[in-house]
């Protein structure tokens, strides 16, 4: 391929054929037709003109949209509410696994929930060659001079309840030569707040900058995406009895063994942590999507958490004494329910009406909880019939779809492995024995 100069200033529509013309031209499926490729992408634009509009201004160089399953999780039970949860996820049997985990749990008490603390981190780097107690005696007299500075921009935060928290100076110079922070904390309420802390972040930089001279560089003001101070956590109890159902297939002490074993192990080992985590993000991240909220800073913030005494663990613990079984998750995330793609995508909007209108933090509850549900879902299975039962059925439609099975073939190829076990090649081989 060749390089492409302004790109950027192309009309979607020449963009849109730029990329088609490329794929027919230089693909290696020298069946690739332009005019396909160009009516495949325009049928993904939304008929609604103004709407596509707004979706392109999400991004940048946008050609089309890529449509994600939307879906719903009810009878979620929450701190003795009842919620229905939306969730964007493409992965087979998590939306399944979540159903069956929220009507397992709505029956033995609900899950409970709380928000641990909400305030949220940001920093000025920067570094400082002059003497570092000056630097000190500077920051101490200044402190007060530098947080009344802020008050245009931080005058409608303060007026819902938020703003800045705490400042202080920070030495690095032991790893760094010459390297400070100035540290803040933050409370935004419904907000993410991201902007509001990198606008205040800034102001401080240039505070320091007019005040120490030349013996000053800023190097960054940026906030920070690990929040554990922004935390939240939740949990499922019941007695070791209560856990009895037909799909277990085991006594419930065994049960319960089993499981408190496998988090215990993930716990002890990072290779199965990551596999373990990934599973409560396939939870968290579906409701962060389908919220309009970011789910990149939603999980590097849980993975470091994860990793925070310096070997990667567990997000989720398990108890099982006195008779009793306990499951929680401890987790930092910070959301918002104001602002950003919340306002803008009506899908987001639509999620959050179908939550009620929820806080930040009654959000923060929400998305963790369902992690929680998640992990359970995921470790009930693996400690009993195992993953691929249940996660193979329901990936028996898109394997069906891969192979262009029509409705009459699907239904039957449903039932015929009602009570098999699901693989890809076995799946062709019965359509194969069907259509001939």
């Amino acid at each position: 391929m060749k390089l492409i100069q302004g790109f950027s200033k192309l009309s979607k529509e020449q963009k849109v054929q730029f990329i088609a013309n490329r794929l027919s031209n230089d693909g290696q499926d020298q069946n690739i037709d332009a005019q396909k490729v160009k009516e495949q992408l325009l049928s993904f634009w939304h008929s609604d003109k103004k709407l596509q509009s707004t979706f392109d201004e999400f991004s940048e160089n946008t050609i089309t949209n890529f449509y994600l399953p939307y879906g719903l999780v009810p009878n979620f039970v929450l701190n003795n509410e009842v919620y229905t949860v939306p969730m964007v996820i493409e992965e087979s049997s998590v939306v399944a696994a979540l159903s069956k985990a929220a009507k397992f749990w709505s029956t033995r008490g609900g899950f409970k929930a709380e928000v641990i603390a909400s305030e949220k981190i940001g920093q000025v780097h920067f570094i400082y060659e002059g003497d570092k107690e000056s630097l000190k005696s500077f920051f101490e007299d200044k402190k007060i001079d530098i947080l009344n500075s802020l008050a245009p921009i931080t005058v409608n935060m303060d007026k819902r309840g938020g703003g800045v928290r705490s400042i202080e100076l920070v030495d690095l110079t032991d790893k760094e030569e010459n390297y400070y922070q100035i540290k803040m904390s933050f409370e935004t309420c419904d907000a993410m707040g991201a902007n509001f802390i990198n606008s205040v972040l800034e102001a401080v930089g240039k505070y320091l900058e007019d005040s120490l001279d030349e013996d000053v560089q800023v190097v960054m003001c940026i906030l920070s995406n690990y929040t554990p101070d922004c935390r939240v956590r939740a949990w499922v109890e019941c007695p070791i009895e209560d856990l009895a159902e037909k799909s277990i297939g085991m006594d419930t002490a065994t049960f319960a063994s089993k499981f408190a074993r496998a988090v215990r192990i993930a716990h002890i080992d990072p290779h199965r942590a990551t596999t373990h985590n990934k599973g409560i993000f396939n939870g968290i991240d579906g409701v962060v999507i389908a919220t309009g909220n970011d789910f990149r800073a939603v999980e590097a913030c849980g993975h470091t958490y994860a990793a925070r005494d310096g070997q990667y663990r567990s997000l989720t613990n398990c108890k099982v004494e006195n008779g009793n079984f306990y499951f929680e998750i401890d987790i930092p995330m910070a959301l918002g329910t104001v602002g950003g793609l919340t306002k803008l995508h009506p899908l987001a909007k639509m999620s959050l009406d179908i939550l009620e209108r929820p806080s930040a933090n009654k959000l923060m509850m929400i998305a963790a909880t369902v992690g929680l549900a998640q992990n359970f879902a995921a470790l009930k299975s693996l400690v009993t019939s195992g993953i691929q039962k249940g996660h193979m059925k329901m990936h028996l439609m898109n394997i069906l779809g891969q192979l262009e099975a029509t409705t009459t073939e699907k239904e039957q190829i449903v039932n015929h492995f009602a009570d098999k076990v699901v693989s890809f090649s076995a799946v062709r081989e019965e359509l194969n024995n069907l259509r001939s």
